[in-house]
């Protein structure tokens, strides 16, 4: 006789509910009165939650944040994120408004001359005498 294996599909709520409970775990606890939250990608986008809940542990470094999120571009939220930007983020505003013109981090040091190990033996003899 031939068995048949039964495929169980898990649903989305099973894992959100797994989620939960490793959070309550870490004893993260709700923090009320969050309209917005952006993360800012290095590629220049920007992850935009509306009204999203947040839950934060802060003993654990612990922050979850779940929602309905959608990717923007940097230029689309300029005026109402300028506020919430850090050095990073006015870096890639840079980056996006010169474009290639920008130069490297590598093209601005400058190449080492000289020999430094005859240097280093000189003093080392120096100190010696």
């Amino acid at each position: 006789m031939r068995r048949k294996k039964k495929i169980v599909h898990k649903a989305a709520s099973a894992d959100d509910k797994k989620i939960q409970s490793q959070l309550k775990k870490l004893s993260v606890n709700p923090i009320p009165g969050i309209e917005e939250v952006n993360m800012f990608k290095d590629d220049g986008t920007i992850l935009n939650f509306s009204n999203p809940k947040v839950q934060a542990s802060p003993n654990a470094n612990t922050f979850a944040i779940s929602g309905s999120s959608q990717v923007k571009q940097l230029s689309e939220m300029l005026p109402q994120i300028v506020s919430q930007m850090g050095p990073e983020g006015f870096a890639a505003l840079k980056k996006a408004a010169l474009g290639a013109e920008a130069p490297k981090a590598d093209e601005e040091v400058p190449e080492l001359e000289g020999n430094f190990e005859d240097v280093s033996k000189a003093e080392e003899a120096a100190n010696k005498e």
